[in-house]
C-alpha cells in the first residue's frame, strides 16, 4: 500500500472501536433500561454535542447521590456524632481520588468518549475526568432505576475505596471504626483481655476486634484508654494512616489519665 494511503497512527487511534458498553454495565453490576444514559456519563464535553450531551449534569446528580447515601451510612454508624465531626467524615470519605478509584477498577478508561486532544492528552487516566465520570455513572443508575439502585452500587463499588487513614492528632477509635465501615465492616468490638491492680489504680488489657484482622490489644489504665490503645495497635499494624500518632486520645500507650477524662470513668 501507499504510504499516503496507509492510515497514521494517529487515524487509527481516532477510528479505533470502543468496547462495548454491556462490559462495562456488568463490571457497575446495573443492566440499564435506558443504555442511552450510561453512553451520556462516559461522554465527556470535548466530544459531546454541546453540554447538556455531556457526563456533566450526571455528574451533578451523581454527587449529591454519594453524599447523600455515604451521609446515611456514617449517620447510623456514629450516633454520638455532631454535625461538624459527621461534615469532616463525610469530607473524608467523599473525595475525588475515591472516585477515580472506583473508577478505575470498574476500567472505565477505555469506555470514555472524547476528544481527540483529550485522548492524547491522557485523558482515559486522568484522575478529574475519571472521577466526574464515576459520579456521573452513579446519577445515570439513579437515573435508571432510583434511589435504592444507586444506593447498592455505592455500598457494593465503594467499599474497597473509602478507607481512609487516620490523620494525626486523629482519635484511634474512630479512625478505626470510620476505616471499618468504609470497608462494609461491622463496627469494631472491644472486649476486656484482663483486669488487674487494685480498685483505685486499676490496669486493662483491651481486645479490639474487626472482622477479618487479628485482634490488636491495648493497656491503660482505664477502659477508653485501653480501648484507643487497642485501636491505635490495629492502625499501626495494618498501615491506615499513622496510627491516630501519638496524641490521637491525648495518651500514648500505657499513658496516664488523657485530657479531657474523668479521674473516675471507666475504673470498674
Amino acid at each position: 500500500m501507499p504510504d499516503e494511503a496507509r492510515p497514521s497512527a494517529r487515524a487509527r487511534r481516532i477510528t479505533r472501536p470502543k468496547p462495548d458498553l454491556s462490559v462495562l454495565e456488568a463490571r457497575i453490576g446495573h443492566s440499564f433500561a435506558d443504555p442511552s444514559l450510561l453512553a451520556r456519563a462516559v461522554t465527556h464535553v470535548s466530544k459531546a454535542a454541546g453540554r447538556a450531551g455531556s457526563y456533566q449534569r450526571l455528574e451533578f446528580l451523581g454527587d449529591r447521590v454519594l453524599g447523600l447515601a455515604i451521609a446515611d451510612r456514617l449517620y447510623a454508624a456514629f450516633p454520638q456524632a455532631d454535625e461538624g465531626d459527621l461534615s469532616r467524615r463525610l469530607a473524608g470519605l467523599v473525595r475525588r481520588e475515591t472516585c477515580a478509584a472506583v473508577a478505575t477498577a470498574w476500567d472505565v478508561g477505555p469506555h470514555l468518549v472524547l476528544g481527540q486532544g483529550e485522548v492524547l492528552g491522557g485523558g482515559r487516566r486522568n484522575q478529574t475526568i475519571l472521577a466526574d465520570v464515576c459520579e456521573a455513572i452513579l446519577g445515570a443508575v439513579y437515573m435508571d432505576a432510583g434511589y435504592e439502585a444507586a444506593r447498592a452500587l455505592i455500598e457494593s463499588a465503594f467499599r474497597p475505596a473509602e478507607p481512609t487513614g487516620a490523620p494525626r492528632g486523629r482519635d484511634a477509635k474512630s479512625a478505626l471504626q470510620e476505616w471499618a465501615m468504609g470497608r462494609g465492616l461491622a463496627i469494631p468490638a472491644y472486649d476486656v483481655v484482663e483486669r488487674s491492680g487494685p480498685d483505685h489504680a486499676p490496669h486493662f488489657r483491651i481486645a479490639a476486634r474487626v472482622e477479618g484482622l487479628e485482634p490488636g490489644v491495648g493497656e491503660g489504665p482505664s477502659k477508653r484508654l485501653a480501648e484507643q490503645d487497642a485501636a491505635r495497635t490495629v492502625l499501626a499494624r495494618e498501615g491506615i494512616g499513622d496510627g491516630a500518632g501519638p496524641g490521637g486520645d491525648g495518651a500514648g500507650r500505657n499513658a496516664g489519665q488523657g485530657a479531657g477524662e474523668r479521674p473516675s470513668e471507666d475504673r470498674t
